[in-house]
């Protein structure tokens, strides 16, 4: 081996392995174990974010198991409270309470010696408006056709118009000024049916509205949730089969109410067979009467202050035409007590019977003892107060020969509504038991006033009239039209929603308002800042003319008015007297405009206040549209 050789042999070890080669495999190892280590560890890493990734999303988008307090779903209060459900609602203590405070809000209702009880404002909100309940006399009443139901506190025999009755519980029970009555009574009186329920709480579920509802099948065991989403407590659980009423469709999620008294929320994709179903139950509702007059009603009120205008009644219609009904306005509220006024004079009842007209005469809560709206309440809250006026108008009205009531009251706070249409079905049982017409009087529908109840006067009065003026009135804050053709238009078209047309009487003006405007001072301004006046700038003045009045005015002040066809009156306005008097005309082209919208919409008549503020040559205008 020569010296080159043997300089390019590799050294050996003990092995045999070349000395340079040994690290060479050791590194090759070494990578692929690191390499290797880093695969395991980023597979490692890649699951750990999966599955945090995977918790996070099932954490926002998976489904909750959690359990809905049902003490507090259905805000069950009192100890020995129960949960109400009524037409797949839940009531809850704050949404009919019977006071302002929430510490004394009633709860709906209550067990009382193994028997179920509904709060009173809870069954005449929601279950029937019927009954009634005087808690100055502790009376509960419920006014059939012929006459009352009454039940007093913590008894079982009751009074059922004229016969006795008894029933094996506590009909009325009460706590303070509430009261509760035992859910079997309310049905005894009402279209409904009832089930109770215990498990898991207690809770009365009831159903008193009928017709068409939208069901659905659960196809599939499922919950029911408070609300949609999967993340929403559950508030029980339904099987597969089972129905429920369909309430609302909100996409994947569906809105409905089990048999069985929870109104929540389930998968839409969990329900098939969707339905239009008609529920109905037998039940016999009570049939008030009416007197109906077959031609149309031509009424004039005559506003009659004293005995001595009952005088003068032969010369207020010896003009008339058509004319078919007179209504003086005869009897007033005395007193807080249920005491009434009386000017009715039976002269006056003959020569109207001579000349072939009937007489309802008026009964009013103004211009008489009394004149405030707490004042009318002081007498409609209390029963024996109201049997008292009743009583007085009904030997009133028989001595003196009339027709029929008129009930105008125009003081009835909302406070008081329960009371007022309490009052109106029983005046209106004492007149069909004495065969007299009885009609009641109202404002144009607001919402205001919509205590006066127009639905239940359209069931059980003869006639409901409808005042289509006052408009503006005398303490209106800015000058305007008395009565425009669309104030009764839409007057007329909300009061058929209520009342059939065979019984609605539209009433018309027969007088107009002069309006005097004037800028307020800044003194005056200042005075009323921060009152709905101070929205007006100019102060306002008016006067009440007659027809024939208001044309001498404007002769006197040489003004020719000109047609508004928006009020569809003529309309006059001019300066004098250091400010402008403005006037919304009724005469006989005002008339005209609305006398077509009553003949249009086939009303049973036309009421005119008031007798005497006539154009005489009116009447032969009226005749066309009426009679």
């Amino acid at each position: 081996m020569d010296e080159r050789r043997k300089r390019r042999a590799p050294e050996r070890g003990r092995s045999g392995v070349p000395r340079g080669k040994r690290p060479v495999k050791r590194s090759r190892r070494a990578r692929r174990r690191r390499r290797n280590a880093i695969i395991r560890w980023t597979i490692l890493i890649i699951l750990v974010i999966a599955a945090a990734g995977g918790f996070l999303i099932w954490r926002k988008y998976g489904s909750s198991n959690e359990k809905a307090d049902l003490g507090q779903y259905y805000d069950i209060g009192a100890e020995d409270g129960i949960a109400v459900v009524i037409n797949n609602e839940v009531v809850r203590e704050d949404e009919d309470a019977a006071t302002d405070d929430a510490n004394d809000t009633p709860t709906p209702g209550k067990i009382y010696d193994g028997q179920y009880y509904i709060e009173y404002s809870v069954v005449r909100e929601r279950i029937n408006e019927r009954f009634y309940w005087d808690p100055n006399e502790n009376v509960l009443l419920y006014t059939m056709p012929d006459g009352n139901v009454t039940v007093e506190v913590g008894n079982r025999d009751y009074t059922d118009v004229t016969e006795t009755k008894s029933a094996d519980y506590d009909i009325l029970k009460t706590e303070g000024q509430t009261a509760y009555i035992a859910l079997p009574f309310i049905q005894e009186y009402t279209n409904m049916e009832y089930e109770v329920y215990d498990d898991p709480v207690v809770r009365a579920v009831i159903t008193s509205k009928w017709g068409e509802t939208e069901t659905a099948v659960i196809k599939r065991n499922t919950e029911v949730r408070y609300r949609g989403g999967v993340k929403s407590p559950i508030l029980t659980e339904i099987d597969k089969g089972a129905k429920v009423t369909v309430l609302e469709d909100e996409n994947d999620w569906m809105r409905v109410g089990t048999e069985d008294g929870f109104v929540g929320y389930v998968k839409t994709s969990a329900l098939k067979d969707r339905t239009t179903e008609t529920t109905s139950r037998e039940f016999e509702e009570p049939v008030y009467s009416n007197i109906s007059k077959d031609y149309t009603i031509n009424m004039a009120w005559h506003n009659v202050t004293n005995e001595t205008a009952n005088g003068y009644v032969l010369e207020n219609i010896a003009g008339t035409k058509g004319l078919t009904t007179i209504a003086p306005t005869w009897f007033s509220l005395a007193d807080t007590e249920g005491n009434i006024s009386s000017i009715a004079d039976p002269d006056y009842v003959n020569y109207a019977h001579q000349s072939n007209l009937e007489v309802w005469a008026v009964l009013r809560d103004f211009h008489g003892g009394i004149n405030s709206y707490d004042e009318t309440y002081e007498v409609l809250s209390y029963t024996s107060k109201r049997t008292k006026v009743i009583n007085q108008v009904i030997a009133e009205a028989i001595k003196t020969g009339v027709d029929g009531i008129n009930l105008d009251f125009e003081l009835v706070s909302s406070a008081c509504g329960e009371h007022y249409i309490q009052f109106v079905r029983e005046l209106s049982v004492k007149c069909r038991q004495n065969g007299l017409v009885f009609s009641v009087d109202n404002y144009v529908p607001q919402p205001y006033n919509s205590h006066y109840d127009l639905h239940e006067q359209g069931i059980v009065a003869d006639y409901v009239v409808i005042m289509g003026y006052d408009e503006h009135t005398e303490g209106s804050y800015e000058a305007g039209s008395v009565a425009s053709v669309g104030y009764l238009e839409n007057g007329i078209r909300d009061a058929l929603s209520d009342v059939p047309a065979e019984k609605l009487v539209a009433g018309v003006p027969f007088f107009t308002r002069l309006w005097f405007e004037t800028p307020k001072t800044e003194e005056e301004l200042a005075e009323e800042a921060g009152t709905e006046a101070a929205q007006y700038p100019d102060k306002v003045t008016s006067t009440a003319y007659g027809m024939s009045e208001a044309a001498k005015v404007l002769e006197e002040a040489g003004v020719q008015p000109e047609w508004d066809e928006q009020t569809m009156q003529n309309y006059a306005s001019w300066e004098a007297d250091g400010g402008t008097y403005k006037i919304w005309m009724e005469d006989r082209q005002s008339l005209e405009a609305k006398l077509k919208v009553i003949a249009e919409n086939d009303l049973a008549g036309v009421a005119e206040w008031s007798l005497g503020m006539e154009d005489p040559s009116i009447w032969d205008l009226i005749l066309q549209y009426v009679n």
